[in-house]
């Protein structure tokens, strides 16, 4: 599946699999060059996964925001935070169960 995307992102290769979903990613490390920045990414609870191609360029205004509300994360790059983002802004906001 990734084979194809290979010449997206070199870098390193990631995958994860659940019932009948499957993501995978390739990887280009551009801001977070740690292993903490390696996709397919895990939100901190846990709960929802994502795969990012792109780059947020106010990561670091938009973790300070949500520090602010009370969400705590080690903030390594800039999918952590989108990540977060989108399940406390996002997802647990208009879609609490």
């Amino acid at each position: 599946m990734v084979d194809a995307l290979r010449h997206r992102g070199p870098d390193e290769q990631g995958f994860w699999k659940d019932n009948n979903i499957a993501l995978g990613q390739t990887r280009l490390s551009i801001i977070d060059l740690t292993p903490s920045g390696r996709q397919p990414m895990l939100s901190s609870d846990g709960r929802y996964v994502l795969t990012f191609n792109g780059e947020i360029y106010n990561y670091k205004t938009l973790a300070h925001e949500l520090r602010k509300e009370g969400v705590v994360f080690e903030v390594t790059g800039d999918t952590r935070v989108l990540l977060e983002t989108c399940v406390h802004w996002v997802l647990k906001k208009h879609c609490p169960s």
